[in-house]
């Protein structure tokens, strides 16, 4: 059963769940500044994001899905097993952090479930380590760089706006946020939807229904953009509160900055095929908002717990993976 073509197209459907759950999970990302600011209404504003999150298609390539696909653990040893293990560790760890309004990493949670088992399967020396490398190190510099573009942009457009009436710079920024929201919608979708991307394509290539050659067909591409607009549809109104109220609070001038300064992040990450996280880059922007009114305006202790949420989704879903794959083992045949 465990090779059979119909366990193939089993875990090609449980790949889009994992990417209707990133959707779902990631939804705050894209909708949290927005939101909180009430520029628009939660429904209008996961339509607005679910839209964007599909237009990716017709922006990037798959650099980041061969990332994913190659660059994480040899693709030689990869099996239905690995895959089935590494996709329920991500979800099981997804829907732990959605219940307890934790904004962790859907990335980092796959790449953990790749990791954990691969090293069960073949040992250490399975993984890639330039990938997993370059990975890691973006763990902390993606939202060191959201924080520090969010404190910028900020600061550049308070200075620009000081000669503005306050309701003139808030109508102005509500209609920008609209914008920014775009922009950074655009950068969660050809970042989140290409990891699932690699997953399928890898399935596919280790059965040989790819050719010779490691690539992303285009109804993958289609497919995988297509169930995480629809995703981040369903929204993830627990973490909408952590993102957009309990770090700092945000007016339209601050939401717009922090949604450009994550937007700028991830898609040069997307364009340099590096696979970040997300929520790891707006939650640092909004950080970096925050913090240019004062060190105390964030709430550090709410912002401490989420970076522990960080801190642990590889690790967690490494082990989850290992047990998932343990179990699969020996008991589907």
């Amino acid at each position: 059963m465990i090779d059979s073509l119909g366990f193939v197209i089993f875990l090609i459907v449980i790949a889009l769940v994992f990417d209707f759950i990133n959707g779902f999970h990631d939804a705050a990302n894209s909708i949290s500044t927005i939101v909180s600011t009430r520029v628009l209404s939660p429904r209008y504003a996961v339509m607005w994001a679910a839209f964007f999150n599909f237009a990716a298609i017709f922006i990037v390539g798959t650099p980041v899905a061969k990332t994913i696909g190659v660059g994480i653990i040899h693709p030689e040893i990869i099996n239905n097993y690995i895959i089935f293990s590494a996709l329920g560790g991500a979800i099981i760890w997804n829907l732990i952090t959605w219940y307890f309004g934790l904004p962790s990493s859907s990335s980092h949670a796959l790449i953990g479930g790749l990791i954990g088992a691969g090293i069960l399967k073949a040992g250490i020396g399975t993984l890639v380590w330039w990938g997993l490398i370059k990975t890691a190190l973006f763990i902390f510099l993606s939202p060191a760089i959201g924080m520090f573009l969010g404190f910028c942009m900020m600061v550049l457009v308070l200075n620009l706006s000081r000669n503005t009436n306050v309701a003139r710079s808030t109508n102005l920024f509500r209609k920008l946020q609209l914008f920014s929201a775009a922009v950074y919608s655009l950068g969660h979708g050809m970042n989140d939807a290409q990891k699932t991307m690699g997953i399928i394509a890898i399935i596919l290539y280790s059965k040989g229904l790819i050719g010779p050659v490691f690539h992303i067909p285009f109804w993958v591409v289609f497919s995988c953009y297509t169930v995480i607009a629809l995703g981040t549809m369903s929204g993830g109104w627990r973490i909408v509160k952590t993102m957009g109220t309990k770090i700092t609070k945000l007016q339209p001038i601050g939401g717009f900055c922090a949604e450009t300064a994550a937007a700028i992040s991830i898609i040069g990450a997307s364009l340099g095929g590096i696979p970040v996280s997300t929520t790891h880059t707006i939650a640092g922007a909004i950080m970096g908002v925050g913090a240019t009114k004062r060190l105390t305006a964030v709430r550090w202790g709410v912002a401490g717990t989420i970076v522990w949420a960080w801190v642990l989704t590889i690790p967690i879903s490494a082990i989850i993976s290992a047990v998932v794959y343990s179990l699969s083992v020996m008991l589907i045949r």
